[in-house]
């Protein structure tokens, strides 16, 4: 049997608030939105990005501004920041979108970007990048490198090419790209605290991916409410 067919794969056919807005995927709707995010912040001079959205240890654990777990992933940088990710997720997404469903993958994305976040503060509070309390970070390359892996792990023979060259499978250029994160981490090279986002991102993604009934939450929906006659 393959993982396709398996029945934990399967996501109910229910109606979700992104399938009946233009019949669109949620891989689609995330490339619109965080597009849409950086146009306007840059127009606007960048108050999301530099003030009021991006992650630190400071503003997020410290003062508890918990909801920069959730918009960093949806703040970029730059154009190539932007470009690479959302073409990423153009490739990748497609491959695991239908396998959770729309539902449970836009569950899986955005806690794989929460755990991009937590990984950046795990490892600053150990001291692992030093005393980096204040460096923010953005992106959403910790989300895509949890949908990476889940495609490795669902299709890990299809083939991808690194910088549009090097043909190589997808488990291989997971493998590669987690290896050069690792690398870069202990030798604390440049932007290891973006690596250290992406593995925490990687590993939420291959848990997820190989336990997907732990997003089974996304799919409750209320049911009709009992009414009581007297």
């Amino acid at each position: 049997m393959g993982i396709y067919d398996r029945d934990y794969y399967r996501e109910p056919p229910r109606g979700n608030a992104f399938s009946n807005i233009a019949g669109w995927s949620v891989t689609t709707w995330l490339i619109i939105v965080n597009v849409a995010v950086f146009v306007v912040d840059s127009m606007i001079g960048y108050p999301l990005r530099d003030q009021l959205g991006y992650f630190s240890i400071d503003t997020a654990v410290f003062h508890v501004e918990i909801w920069r777990f959730f918009t960093l992933q949806f703040l970029h940088a730059n154009i190539p920041h932007i470009f690479y990710n959302m073409l990423a997720l153009y490739f990748f997404g497609p491959m695991v979108e239908p396998i959770l469903g729309a539902r449970r993958y836009l569950a899986f994305y955005l806690i794989c970007g929460v755990a991009s976040g937590a990984m950046f503060a795990v490892m600053c509070l150990l001291n692992i990048l030093g005393d980096n309390f204040a460096t923010p970070l953005v992106g959403a390359s910790g989300s895509i490198f949890g949908v990476l892996v889940a495609a490795a792990v669902v299709a890990p023979n299809e083939i991808v090419r690194i910088d549009f060259f090097f043909p190589v499978t997808i488990r291989t250029a997971a493998l590669l790209m987690l290896g050069i994160a690792v690398v870069m981490v202990l030798r604390n090279g440049d932007n290891a605290g973006g690596e250290a986002a992406h593995i925490g991102g990687a590993l939420m993604g291959y848990l997820l991916i190989k336990k997907p009934r732990m997003l089974d939450f996304a799919n409750y929906r209320r049911g009709p409410r009992m009414r009581y006659r007297p």
